[in-house]
C-alpha cells in the first residue's frame, strides 16, 4: 500500500477522534444531536398535523359547493354540538370506560396472582400468555370474534350443548346492550375491546403489585391486620396507580377505535366511525377536525386525573 493510499484513511481516523474529544468535552452538544432527529420529526409531523387538524376544525363547508372554505367560523363547532353528535360522544365514552373497567376487574387478579405466586416457569408462561395475543392480527381477531359471536357461531353452540340457550336469549334480550346476536349488540363490542386492551391493563397492574415491598404485608399482619384488611389498606392503595395507568391505554385505544365497533356490535356509529365516514364519504373535513377534538379534550381531562392519581409513576 502507497502513502498517498494511507493518507485518506490517516485524515478521517484524525477527523474522528477530533470529532469525538468534542463531543466528550461537550456533553450539551451530543444531547443536542441525540435529541434533535426526533423532535424535528415529533414538532413537523405530528405536531404539524395536529395543529393544521385544530385549523381546519374553524372551517366550514359551503353548503352550496360542498368546497372547503378557509375562514375562521364557529358554525362547525355548533353542528358538532347537535344532539344526534352528542349521542356518538357519550355512546363512545361510556363504551370506553365501561371496556376499562372491565378490563380492571378481569386483569387485576391475573395481574395478581402473577406478581405475588408466580415464580419461574409459571412467570415465563404469564408473560407469554400475555403477549402472544399481541403477535397475531388486529384484524385477524376481530373477524375470528365475529364468528364466534355469530347467531351460528361456538357461543351459541355451546349454549346450546349446556341446556343454555334460554341464559344467552334472555341476555340478549337486555335493553341497550343485547341484540339480534352477540355480533351485533354492545355486548358483543365490549367482550372484543376487552380481549384486545386486556394486556394493557395487566402488565401495568402486574409491575406496580411487583414494587409493593413483602415487608408491608408483613407489618400489616404481626399488627393483626386480617389477609382481606390487608389487601383493601396496603396493597389495593399502592397498586391502584398501575390500575390508572393501565386504564390510559384502554380508555384512550377504545375511545377512537373504529375498526371493532365497524365489524362487531349495531350501527350505531362511535367517534372513529363518523370521523371516517366525515373525511371519506362526506367530505365534510372541518366537522371530522372537530369531532376529533372531543377525544382530545376527554383524554386531556383524563390523563391529568390519571397523573393525580399518580398513573405515570407506574409505567
Amino acid at each position: 500500500m502507497t502513502i498517498a493510499a494511507t493518507l485518506p484513511a490517516a485524515a478521517a481516523d484524525g477527523i474522528g477522534r477530533r470529532a469525538a474529544r468534542l463531543l466528550y468535552r461537550n456533553g450539551w452538544l451530543l444531547l443536542i444531536l441525540l435529541l434533535a432527529p426526533p423532535l424535528l420529526w415529533l414538532g413537523v409531523v405530528y405536531l404539524g398535523s395536529l395543529f393544521a387538524l385544530l385549523l381546519q376544525s374553524f372551517y366550514s363547508v359551503d353548503g352550496f359547493t360542498g368546497m372547503i372554505v378557509p375562514e375562521f367560523t364557529l358554525s362547525t363547532y355548533a353542528d358538532l354540538l347537535t344532539a344526534a353528535n352528542m349521542d356518538v360522544v357519550l355512546r363512545s365514552a361510556g363504551m370506553a370506560a365501561a371496556v376499562t373497567i372491565l378490563c380492571a376487574l378481569i386483569g387485576f387478579p391475573i395481574a395478581y396472582y402473577a406478581a405475588r405466586y408466580a415464580r419461574g416457569r409459571a412467570k415465563a408462561a404469564f408473560y407469554i400468555a400475555i403477549m402472544l395475543p399481541l403477535w397475531s392480527s388486529y384484524l385477524v381477531k376481530v373477524y375470528a370474534w365475529k364468528l364466534i359471536l355469530a347467531r351460528e357461531g361456538v357461543v351459541t353452540w355451546l349454549a346450546g350443548q349446556l341446556h343454555l340457550t334460554w341464559l344467552l336469549d334472555g341476555i340478549l334480550a337486555l335493553p341497550v346492550v343485547g341484540g339480534a346476536s352477540l355480533s351485533s349488540a354492545y355486548l358483543g363490542t365490549a367482550t372484543v375491546f376487552v380481549y384486545i386492551w386486556l394486556p394493557y391493563m395487566i402488565l401495568p397492574v402486574q409491575a406496580a403489585l411487583e414494587r409493593v415491598p413483602r415487608s408491608l404485608t408483613e407489618a400489616s399482619a404481626d399488627l393483626g391486620a386480617k389477609p382481606s384488611q390487608t389487601f383493601r389498606t396496603v396493597i389495593l392503595p399502592l397498586a391502584f396507580p398501575g390500575v390508572a395507568a393501565g386504564s390510559i391505554f384502554t380508555f384512550s385505544l377504545t375511545l377512537g377505535d373504529y375498526i371493532i365497533p365497524g365489524i362487531i356490535g349495531s350501527s350505531r356509529p362511535f367517534i372513529g366511525q363518523v370521523v371516517l365516514q366525515l373525511q371519506g364519504t362526506a367530505g365534510n373535513v372541518p366537522l371530522a377536525a372537530a369531532f376529533t377534538v372531543v377525544p382530545i379534550l376527554i383524554m386531556a381531562i383524563y390523563l391529568t386525573a390519571a397523573k393525580r392519581l399518580g398513573a405515570f409513576d407506574a409505567l
